[in-house]
């Protein structure tokens, strides 16, 4: 009694000569290495923007969400009064972990970026800052707003939400394209092949009938295709990925005044994601060279 056996153990069990059935040569063999190699390259590029992008959501999530800042304006008299007032108040507030009011120079370097860095800051009538930065509970913030107005008129908490809610949506959004990215270059990929393995089917149409005549079975010379094109793609996947990677090292490393431009690499365990392109590229290229195959022999007389 025959077993039964499936696809991929048919493939891994394939008859050394079978692939001869399919030609080592041809436009169809470069088409499909060139796509296999353009998708695993550009895929190394899509999963390198997700990971990133999914880093970027967590650290500015992370970081805006435990610190917030108070903004007093207040004549030059009463400046430090009002700040001074203002930190006591913050010491008394359940939530608060810590509270500073930033130098001059801490604020001549956030503004730097927009003005230079020579502004004048000590002749510009320029808001005190201070920075709050919150314990794992949280503070109140509308408690604290009706505390600040009552006690330092002068002061305005923000606490970042109106800023932070929007950059971490972006940054998820950019997550969700660069996935979406990947399904489409797999996409790209079935679709490559299926036209490559098309062709090369009815290119070798007069092959296949000759092959019919002396007994061969058309699962034998479905399974010559499906390993060769399956082969060819793992081979061009893995040297695309290999470019991508090297591209991928190539980018600048992340930087702090470089924000999210210079942090566009892989980092840690991550180098492995890219490990996992060639066999999903062999697994695409085997399914769609498989459903190919078996239409159109099919299909031929």
């Amino acid at each position: 009694m025959k077993l039964d056996l499936s696809p991929v153990t048919e493939f891994l069990l394939a008859d050394a000569q079978a692939d001869r059935v399919v030609p080592p040569t041809g436009f169809t063999a470069w088409l499909t290495l060139f796509s296999a190699a353009a998708m695993g390259f550009l895929a190394v590029f899509a999963l390198a923007l997700s990971l990133a992008t999914g880093r970027l959501a967590d650290r500015w999530g992370n970081e805006l969400a435990r610190s917030s800042t108070i903004r007093i304006s207040a004549p030059e008299g009463q400046m430090a009064a009002q700040t001074e007032a203002a930190l006591r108040l913050l010491e008394t507030t359940a939530g608060v972990a810590s509270a500073r009011a930033l130098s001059s120079e801490e604020e001549a370097a956030l503004l730097a970026p927009w003005f230079g860095p020579d502004l004048p800051i000590d002749a510009l009538p320029i808001p005190q800052l201070i920075e709050v930065v919150e314990d794992g509970a949280g503070f109140d913030a509308e408690g604290l707003r009706l505390r600040l107005a009552a006690e330092v008129p002068g002061a305005v908490l923000d606490d970042h939400t109106r800023w932070r809610q929007p950059l971490v949506r972006a940054a998820e959004r950019l997550r969700l394209l660069g996935w979406m990215s990947l399904l489409l270059i797999g996409a790209a990929v079935a679709a490559m092949i299926t036209l490559a393995a098309n062709a090369a089917l009815a290119a070798n149409s007069q092959l296949i009938s000759v092959l019919r005549l002396v007994g061969a079975r058309d699962t034998f010379i479905a399974r010559a295709f499906v390993r060769r094109f399956t082969l060819r793609a793992l081979g061009g996947a893995a040297l695309g990925v290999l470019l991508g990677c090297l591209a991928v090292l190539i980018l600048p490393g992340a930087q702090a005044e470089g924000g999210f431009l210079t942090g566009l690499g892989f980092q840690g365990w991550h180098w492995l994601w890219p490990l996992v392109i060639p066999p999903l590229a062999a697994a695409v290229a085997f399914f769609a060279t498989r459903i190919a195959a078996h239409k159109t022999l099919e299909d031929m007389p």
